[in-house]
C-alpha cells in the first residue's frame, strides 16, 4: 500500500511538473505581434473598403452610358418642344385673336417649359455621376498609396 502511494505521489508530482513547466514554456504573446495582428488586420480592412470603392466604380461607370443617351434624349426632345413653340408663337402672331392658336402656342410653350426642366435634370444627373466616379478614382488612389505605405512598414502580410 505505501508502494502504490509512493507511485501515486510520484505521478502526480509528475503531472504537476509537466503542468507548470507547459504554462511557463507557453509560448507568449508579445507586444510586438500584437502590433503586427493590428497592422494586419488595418491592411485588411483597407483592402476590403478599397475593394467596395472598385466594385461601386465599376457599377457607376456602366450606367455612364445609359446617363448620357438620356441627356441627348431629353435635349433633343427640348429642342424640338422649343421649336414647336416658336412656330405655335409665329402662328398666333399672325392672327393674335385666334383662340385656338392660342391655346396651341399655350400648350406648346408649357410642353417646351417641362421637356426643358426634364433636359436639365438628366445634364444634373450626368454631371453629378461624373463627378462621383471621379471622387471615387480619388478615393481609391489615396487608398491605394496608404495601403502600400502600410504594407512598405508592415513586411509580414502577404502582398
Amino acid at each position: 500500500m505505501k508502494k502504490t502511494l509512493t507511485k501515486t505521489k510520484a505521478i502526480a508530482g509528475t503531472l504537476v511538473f509537466m503542468l507548470l513547466s507547459a504554462t511557463i514554456f507557453a509560448q507568449a504573446v508579445t507586444k510586438d505581434s500584437i502590433t503586427s495582428l493590428k497592422q494586419q488586420k488595418s491592411v485588411l480592412e483597407l483592402s476590403k473598403q478599397i475593394n467596395d470603392r472598385k466594385l461601386k466604380l465599376a457599377k457607376l461607370e456602366n450606367t455612364v452610358e445609359e446617363k448620357t443617351m438620356d441627356m441627348e434624349r431629353t435635349s433633343n426632345r427640348a429642342q424640338k418642344s422649343a421649336d414647336a413653340n416658336a412656330e405655335a408663337a409665329n402662328n398666333l402672331s399672325k392672327d393674335s385673336q385666334d383662340k385656338n392658336l392660342a391655346r396651341k402656342a399655350n400648350k406648346a410653350a408649357g410642353n417646351a417649359k417641362s421637356d426643358a426642366r426634364h433636359a436639365r435634370i438628366a445634364a444634373d444627373n450626368l454631371a453629378d455621376l461624373k463627378k462621383e466616379i471621379e471622387s471615387l478614382k480619388d478615393k481609391i488612389a489615396k487608398d491605394e498609396a496608404k495601403l502600400a505605405t502600410m504594407r512598405g512598414t508592415d513586411t509580414t502580410v502577404n502582398k
